[in-house]
């Protein structure tokens, strides 16, 4: 009976196992979230802040939602007194005109011309930036050299010149190799200031990717370029798809060389296109609204299609991994 009762005793004095103490104790249901009480100053600081981002909707998408009603208001309307944001009658007409049409007035016919220029100058511009500003950037991001940083800022310090202070000098070089009023002279000089920024933001992207994968890349037997080419670029398609948008708008974009350089109809790009709607007499409202909505159609398109890549672009080239 004696070693009956030392057993139990054992067995009682024994730590208890992760079952035996769940059994024991079994744990306790959470307690319900207390909701805390309405109050007055929370329900004040809830419209103050509903009705601040009410006011900064109007601010921003207030001139584009004019944009887009003066673009198919009829003349009368938009030279009403007082203005009025539902206009009485609407037509597509002006739309038809400037895309389509056969309009045989001379700025219609040069905006028509124009979007074909500017689609082709500013493409060419943002394939000549990736393939000189990804390498470039590749070096910066992947070797340690003398001056590194310092040529760093050099690229960038070109972009902070303001564009009139080099507008004289590349008017005269191009007008001595004699591509004045040409689509190539604005290619050129769209890469000389588009490749900067696409050195600095693939830079950063690119040194978030780790550098195991270029050794991997070496030692199955792949060169430099060949390691870039083949692992590098595909991994990086984020950034350089955010990377080619924000190039291709700086292109789209530029009216200040476009308007001294070109001249005619057939290397005038669209910013310049619609300055021709603004005339020496008068300006005329209707066609200049909806030109600028047909100018922002190509970048909302790319942007829309290629939105998950560019937003994962921005996101992981702003923290350096």
């Amino acid at each position: 009976m004696a070693t009956s009762a030392n057993g139990v005793d054992e067995v009682m004095n024994r730590p208890m196992t992760t079952p035996q103490r769940n059994l024991a104790s079994p744990t306790k249901a959470p307690l319900p979230r207390r909701r805390k009480p309405i109050t007055l100053r929370r329900v004040l600081r809830t419209l103050f802040v509903y009705a601040g981002m009410a006011i900064a909707l109007m601010v921003i998408l207030g001139p584009f939602a004019w944009l887009l009603i003066s673009s198919v208001a009829d003349k009368a309307d938009l030279l009403s007194r007082p203005l009025s944001w539902i206009p009485a009658h609407i037509s597509f007409d002006r739309f038809v005109d400037l895309t389509v049409g056969s309009s045989p007035d001379d700025s219609a016919q040069g905006f028509r011309s124009a979007l074909m220029n500017s689609m082709v100058i500013a493409s060419v511009t943002t394939f000549v930036g990736l393939s000189v500003g990804t390498v470039a950037a590749y070096a910066f991001s992947r070797f340690r050299f003398p001056g590194r940083g310092w040529m760093i800022l050099a690229f960038m310090a070109t972009t902070m010149l303001p564009p009139i202070a080099l507008l004289l000098p590349l008017y005269q070089i191009m007008s001595a190799l004699g591509l004045s009023d040409t689509p190539l002279a604005l290619i050129i000089i769209y890469s000389s200031f588009v490749t900067p920024y696409v050195v600095w933001l693939m830079r950063g992207y690119l040194d978030t990717i780790p550098r195991e994968l270029d050794d991997a890349a070496r030692v199955d037997g792949c060169s430099r370029l060949g390691a870039l080419w083949r692992v590098i670029l595909p991994v990086s398609r984020p950034g350089l798809l955010s990377t080619a948008l924000l190039a291709f708008l700086l292109a789209w974009d530029e009216f200040l060389y476009a308007l001294v350089i070109t001249q005619t109809n057939a290397s005038k790009t669209v910013p310049v296109a619609l300055n021709d709607f603004i005339g020496r007499y008068g300006v005329d409202f209707g066609r200049l609204a909806t030109g600028g909505v047909i100018a922002a159609i190509p970048p909302l398109i790319i942007a829309f299609v290629f939105q998950r890549y560019i937003v994962a672009g921005l996101t992981a080239g702003s923290v350096k991994g």
